[in-house]
């Protein structure tokens, strides 16, 4: 009796969000984009995204975050899944994503779909990528795509995309405050210029003092190096961001940041005891829709399973 062929079945692969401990926006490029030095942390947030073989590219989306991410051709995960099927001849597939990550909320929900789809096919279509080859493609997609790909913390210039290591001791315990609605990115940026039309801006560089601040391994020394140059960009669009960053220090955390381009804000605490506190006190304040704790730094887009039938 003949065997019957192995067929790949589903993969899933998990992909966590991430946090800008430092986003400094240096002036627009030629390209468009603004020159950035940043310093990137994946936090405890995680997306799953299957991939299966089907008669037809699609795309589709669950979870208690779906609302408002698009199902066509315009979803990043999709648009990686064209891409890496193009460069190596792959097969069409669906893509199921199962959204716990905020929708544009500053935490690159969009780019780690995109990054897990990238490792899923890589898995299913066995393809056998290393993981600068698959950051390789992650770069043609989005500035975020790549580290996402990668995970732990790790310092991006350009637009973000071209990475290196940061030596970061510890875990480090976050409370995102997500706020009613999202920002648009190229907004935030265009306000951000506007509200620096007339200054000299300056080539970005990471700061010293934050690098120092990751080796300790204590929130206590990072808390004061968080920053974030869209911050009153993002504020100014949106002033109800003001007053959520103000409370969140009144109840107790170390420090508070818009993450990205907003509108969410990340608040660094002592522990996990303090998180506790921090999203209790939130809540009942009334002052944002939802909070979700997390801790960082954690493992970048990876398999968590793979059926064959």
């Amino acid at each position: 009796m003949t065997a019957a062929p192995v067929v790949p079945g589903p993969v899933t692969a998990r992909v966590p969000a991430k946090v800008n401990l430092e986003l400094l926006v240096g002036p627009r490029r030629d390209d468009g984009f603004h020159a950035l030095a940043t310093v990137y942390q994946a936090v405890s947030l995680h997306d799953d995204v299957t991939v299966a073989a089907a008669d037809e590219w699609g795309v589709s989306v669950s979870g208690p975050l779906a609302d408002g991410v698009p199902t066509d051709g315009t979803n990043l995960a999709l648009a990686a899944a064209r891409l890496l099927g193009e460069r190596y001849a792959g097969d069409p597939v669906h893509v199921s994503i199962r959204k716990s990550i905020p929708v544009a909320g500053g935490m690159a929900g969009g780019s780690a779909d995109a990054a897990a789809t990238l490792v899923a096919l890589d898995h299913l279509w066995d393809l056998g990528l290393d993981r600068e080859e698959i950051e390789d493609v992650a770069a043609e997609l989005g500035s975020d795509v790549p580290f996402l790909v990668a995970g732990g913390t790790a310092m991006g210039s350009g637009r973000g995309e071209l990475l290196a290591p940061v030596l970061a001791r510890g875990t480090y315990h976050w409370v995102f405050a997500l706020a009613e609605g999202g920002l648009s990115t190229p907004e935030v940026y265009a306000e951000c210029d506007r509200l620096r039309e007339g200054t000299d801006v300056p080539e970005p560089l990471c700061t010293p003092a934050l690098m120092a601040a990751l080796r300790t391994g204590d929130p206590h020394e990072l808390a004061p190096q968080l920053t974030n140059d869209l911050q009153p960009a993002a504020v100014s669009l949106r002033p109800d961001l003001g007053e959520t960053l103000a409370a969140g220090m009144e109840y107790g955390a170390l420090g508070g940041i818009v993450s990205g381009s907003g509108p969410t804000i990340a608040f660094l605490v002592e522990d996990n005891e303090a998180g506790i506190d921090l999203a209790v006190a939130l809540t009942a304040s009334g002052v944002v829709r939802d909070v979700r704790r997390a801790n960082g730094p954690v493992h970048g887009a990876h398999v968590i399973h793979h059926r064959v039938d």
